[in-house]
């Protein structure tokens, strides 16, 4: 079933017992994180039950505060999505390779041979068709309950400040809305919006998600507009001398020389709308490494099996959700940056201060009595947690169309998704492991990918024990272990430069004699499958 909004969801979860609601007075500075990092460590090594709280399953319940410390009426859901189970509920499956099992149909579809094929394609299609968006009025749009076109002010909600070295209060469960200023394309992704006043805050877009790059053609198209010589040029110089975007221009001309003058920058500005408790799938489908290509309305109607519905804003050209508990509406100026953090980050560490745009708000929608949905982040495992195992199983197909020899992939949560990913392959011919790993590392956001391990097809990497004990040992470490540069997460906080650094791919397969290996290879101990089966028919009688 699809939920229509985050109402929906929360009472979906609360007839399946996954919903605690807190009634104590709670403070949205630290007590609510303190409190939710408790939960969500809860039924793993070192998690808190104490205080004979009940026991549940791996990461807790989702919790909703009723009882918000300075801001009385006010509600805030998190961990929603802090379970196996509830990351499943929230996607209509029983378990994630579901999904994954969806897509691998939809990618294998070919020409119906006759009425009974075609019969088979329908449901396909039907999922097909229910993942372009529906446009509804705004009269229709639970959203518009009220609208604020001044003296809005964003400290009238419950927005947290999560650890205590942090720069401030975060809103850590956005859904950001932008389009590509060329194609018109929209996308939704979730970062991280530092608040500096009522009205404006800062735009956590690291260097090489999609509306970072929105930002920069946003500047490109400015430079190509204000040079008197080859725009080409123009839209070149503009990235080479702010870096991408990443440090202010100067309204002069760049470096001395008059191949782009960036006075016409000053107002230029990119539209951003910003959607607040959504439907879990919409939330979900922000956090997705999709393509560009691919609209994420697309992806969550998929997801939800059911379209989503979309409201045009009221004072920008996007759509947002129709039923969002909270919208956002503004712009970031061109080439106005800002201090943004610290911020305790998802990799256990916080991460340092940087120069990021500015969001200035023009508009605000929401519900009536809005419920504030956040999220936390920290060691792991936290909520998070859950949300990439999600995205590994769901885009594992994707992997496979173009890296079609691997078997399995594993992203362990203590190597928070982007430091270490462990690989099985059906290896077919010499150095074939190194082949996927620098394959690997062209894909989209794997490019960030610290760590790769590569073993074989019989190898599960979803145990690690089995992995550690194949890459100990399967390699000669000068000989197996290869190093290369390239683009590092924002957040690595040990990369040589900010963004740029090394990675590191281990090949712990079996080694052939076609790559340099004279020695014999041992056989690994198991028991022959005869044995196996006279032990198991005596097994209950056994009394073990």
């Amino acid at each position: 079933m699809a939920f229509d909004d985050l109402r929906d969801w929360i009472k979906a979860l609360e007839k399946a017992g996954e919903l605690k609601r807190i009634h104590e007075e709670v403070s949205p500075e630290l007590e609510i994180t303190e409190i939710t990092d408790r939960v969500s460590k809860m039924g793993v090594k070192g998690g808190g039950t104490a205080g004979g709280a009940p026991k549940y399953a791996p990461g807790g319940p989702a919790l909703l505060f009723e009882n918000v410390k300075g801001f009385p009426g006010h509600k805030v859901l998190i961990n929603q999505f802090g379970s196996e189970r509830r990351m499943a509920l929230a996607l209509s499956v029983e378990r994630m390779d579901e999904i994954a099992e969806r897509i691998q149909g939809l990618m294998n579809l070919k020409a119906p041979e006759g009425f009974l094929d075609k019969l088979k394609m329908l449901p396909q299609l039907g999922a097909l068709t229910s993942a372009f968006p529906r446009t509804v009025s705004a009269k229709e749009a639970r959203s518009k309950e009220v609208i604020v076109k001044d003296n809005f002010d964003l400290n009238q909600f419950p927005i947290l400040k999560c650890w205590p070295h942090d720069g401030g209060r975060f809103i850590t469960l956005p859904c950001v809305h932008t389009r590509d200023p060329r194609s018109g394309k929209r996308n939704i992704g979730m970062y991280r919006m530092q608040v500096y006043d009522g009205q404006t805050t800062g735009m956590h877009w690291q260097r090489q998600k999609v509306a970072a790059e929105h930002y920069r053609e946003a500047l490109r198209g400015v430079a190509a507009g204000s040079s008197n010589a080859d725009p080409l040029v123009a839209r070149v110089a503009a990235m080479a001398e702010s870096a991408g975007g990443a440090v202010s221009i100067p309204d002069g001309p760049i470096g001395g020389l008059p191949q782009v003058v960036m006075s016409g920058l000053k107002g230029s500005r990119l539209e951003v709308a910003v959607a607040i408790g959504t439907d879990p799938a919409t939330t979900f489908a922000a956090i997705v490494p999709a393509p560009p290509e691919v609209e994420e309305f697309m992806i969550a109607g998929f997801l939800r099996g059911k379209p989503v519905e979309i409201v045009q804003c009221e004072t920008v050209d996007l759509q947002v959700p129709a039923h969002a508990e909270i919208v956002l509406e503004g712009y970031v100026e061109l080439g106005e940056l800002r201090s943004e953090g610290p911020f305790g980050d998802h990799t256990g560490f916080y991460t340092m201060t940087d120069q990021y745009p500015v969001f200035h708000l023009t508009c605000m929608t929401h519900r009536k009595d809005p419920i504030y949905a956040a999220t936390i982040v920290g060691k792991p495992p936290m909520e998070d947690a859950w949300m990439g195992k999600a995205v590994e199983r769901i885009f594992l197909p994707a992997m496979r169309m173009t890296i079609p020899e691997i078997v399995d992939i594993h992203l362990p949560v203590e190597g928070v998704f982007h430091n270490l990913m462990l690989v099985s392959i059906r290896k077919s011919y010499p150095g074939q492991a190194r082949k996927v790993m620098n394959a690997i590392w062209s894909l989209g956001q794997a490019m960030f990918t610290k760590c790769i391990i590569v073993v074989d097809e019989d190898c599960d990497v979803q145990d690690i024990g089995q992995v550690t004990l194949r890459v100990t040992n399967n390699i000669d470490p000068e000989r197996d272990i290869q190093f290369t540069l390239g683009p590092i997460d924002s957040l690595d906080h040990a990369s040589r430069l900010p963004n740029y650094g090394s990675k590191m791919g281990i090949d712990a397969t079996r080694k052939w004699k076609a790559e340099g290996f004279e020695r014999p290879w041992p056989a690994m101990i198991e028991m022959d499958r005869a044995t196996k089966a006279r032990v198991d028919a005596l097994w209950e009688k056994l009394g073990l």
